[in-house]
This record gives C-alpha cells, sequence and structure tokens, in this order.
C-alpha cells in the first residue's frame, strides 16, 4: 500500500479543513496550520508522490546544486531547472526599481536569458546569497581567527558522512542551514532549516535483503515554512534521495524519511488543485533502481523506475 500518498492527501485536507487565513511575504495569502509530521519507510518504495506527476529531474538537479555548495542559478539554469529563478529576478527587480533603470529593467525572459549567456551578469545577478549550499558545505565560523587570511569554515556534509563512519551511535549527527549572522544576505532564509540523522542495528530481514549492510540509517529534516502543495513533495523526494546517498556513502540500509513541518499552509490560489489531488487514487510507490556517484561532490545518476502517476497539476509559484 501507498501510505505516503495518503498521508499527503491527509495533509491537504486537513489544512483545508482546519486551516487558519493568514497573510504571507508573497500577498497571495494562505490557508495554514501547524505542527505536522511526514513519515515514510524507504524500503516500501521511492518517495515520489503518484497523484500528481513530478518533475523528477528538477528535483535532483537542485539537490546536486546544494550538495556542490553552489548557490548562483547558473547551474540550474544550464540543467533546465527553474526552482529558484523568480527568487534571483525578484532580488535584480527591487535593485533595478530602487536605481531608476526604468524602461530598461529586463523583463523575467531576458534576464534568464542573460544568465545563460553573460558569465558576467551570471556571477553577479545569478547568486542568491549564503542559502543552503553555502551552509551545508562551507558554513563560515565568522568569530574565529582569520587563518591565512581564509575564515574557519565547516564541511558539515564532510562531518556527517565522517561521523555515521566512525560514530554511528552520536546522537550529533545534524546539519542545520539556519545561520542568523548570514541571513541578511540571503535571497531566500531556508525552508527546510535542518535534519539529522540517526543508526540502529539492521533487523534479520534487512540483512537478508541487503547482505553485508548491518545498519539503517534514518533522516529526520526540520521546516519551518511548507508551501504544501508545490514544495513539500519536491521536499519529500529530495530528502528520499539525499538518505540514499548518505546510506550508500556509508554502506547502510535507508531506514525511515521524517519530516517535522511548522507552518503548513496551502496558498488561496492552490486550493482548487489540491482538491483535484486529493480526489485521485495513488498508484504504488516507484522503485530506486540504481545509483552511483558521490554525495561529497554533489554528482550522482539514478534511475526510478515503475513510476506510475496521475497527470501533472499546474499552479502558480508564489515568490
Amino acid at each position: 500500500m501507498n501510505n505516503l500518498d495518503k498521508q499527503y492527501q491527509d495533509l491537504l485536507k486537513d489544512i483545508m479543513s482546519n486551516g487558519v487565513e493568514k497573510e504571507d511575504r508573497t500577498g497571495t495569502g494562505t490557508v495554514s496550520v501547524f505542527g505536522r509530521q511526514i513519515r515514510h519507510n524507504m524500503q516500501d518504495g521511492f518517495p515520489l508522490l503518484t497523484t500528481k506527476k513530478m518533475a523528477i529531474k528538477s528535483i535532483m538537479t537542485e539537490l546536486k546544486w546544494f550538495l556542490k555548495g553552489d548557490t548562483n542559478i547558473k547551474y540550474l539554469v544550464d540543467n533546465k531547472c527553474n526552482i529558484w529563478n523568480g527568487d534571483a529576478y525578484k532580488k535584480y527587480e527591487k535593485y533595478a526599481m530602487a536605481n531608476s533603470y526604468g524602461t530598461d529593467i529586463l523583463s523575467m525572459k531576458e534576464f534568464i536569458d542573460e544568465i545563460k549567456t553573460n558569465d558576467e551578469f551570471a556571477e553577479k545577478w545569478g547568486e542568491l546569497g549564503p542559502i543552503y549550499g553555502k551552509q551545508w558545505r562551507h558554513w563560515v565560523v565568522k568569530n574565529e581567527i582569520e587563518l591565512g587570511g581564509e575564515y574557519v569554515w565547516v564541511d558539515q556534509i564532510q562531518y556527517v558522512i565522517d561521523e555515521l563512519k566512525e560514530n554511528p551511535d552520536s546522537r550529533r549527527i545534524m546539519v542545520s542551514a539556519w545561520n542568523p549572522g548570514d541571513m541578511p544576505d540571503m535571497a531566500l532564509p531556508p525552508c527546510h532549516y535542518g535534519f539529522q540523522v540517526y543508526t540502529r542495528p539492521t533487523t534479520r530481514e534487512e540483512k537478508i535483503v541487503n547482505p553485508g549492510k548491518y545498519r539503517a540509517v534514518s533522516l529526520m529534516w526540520n521546516q519551518r515554512s511548507v508551501d504544501t502543495f508545490l514544495g513539500l513533495p519536491f521536499n519529500i523526494a529530495s530528502y528520499g534521495m539525499l538518505l540514499e546517498l548518505i546510506a550508500k556513502e556509508c554502506n547502510m540500509v535507508a531506514g525511515e524519511l521524517i519530516g517535522n513541518l511548522g507552518d503548513v499552509h496551502l496558498y488561496k490560489n492552490h486550493i482548487k488543485q489540491a482538491n483535484i489531488q486529493c480526489a485521485r487514487q495513488p498508484y504504488k510507490l516507484p522503485s530506486l533502481t540504481k545509483l552511483e556517484g558521490n554525495v561529497l561532490e554533489g554528482e550522482f545518476d539514478y534511475s526510478i523506475e515503475y513510476y506510475e502517476c496521475w497527470p501533472k497539476i499546474e499552479a502558480p509559484l508564489s515568490n
């Protein structure tokens, strides 16, 4: 049984039945509940929703971008991933209007074309500041003494892998993207702001299916703000793949994926779409049949097979 789609549909219904109306920074308006959780056993299938078609390549491209420590949309644009285009354009547009560019302000299409073709322009206007990738791979310790002109910094993903291999029972295997000192320079403060991993010995049944793997690793992420219709399905699949990559690197079995969700909301212009998705009967979850590459390098190849799903449901993105 596909319990993941059912949990997600129940969450949509919960918001629509019990949510309160709240204003938001985008001006769209939301219906919101507070404090919910999603749980999924990775052995039940890869966590890709089947009640609407998901943009698998875009999800995985963004994850690679995070793991590379990149914070410029150039990599995303070059790989046909448009998730962050609006945030970069909003930053550009705000500056252009404040500095009286007038009719010379580029349209969104013109802006993205410049990102694609003009490296100097992309370096300046494609940069989103010290968001996820920077914090995951290069957290700068600003209050430490400078060494050789460079700040001391921490690679949190490397730390996770090292601890899992050397001290797998540690309760300190965590990554944070919430860096208050860097917040003013971020185009958007992190919505999913941290995650923790946990290991346990594999069960007898897990050892039979996964010979040579003696521990199972689970991942729990925390999210302050949840765009439930557009964003959450991406987050679930992205952290599912991150868990699989961590498990592969450490020769472990992928265990449970857990999402702790804070302000869980539907934008008011997503209500119709949510009702459509709630009426759909889930299919069986797909399978991750191949995973090659290295989590520390941010490059991986994968095959997700047997993905039977309903058609895509179009919905506007609020920036």
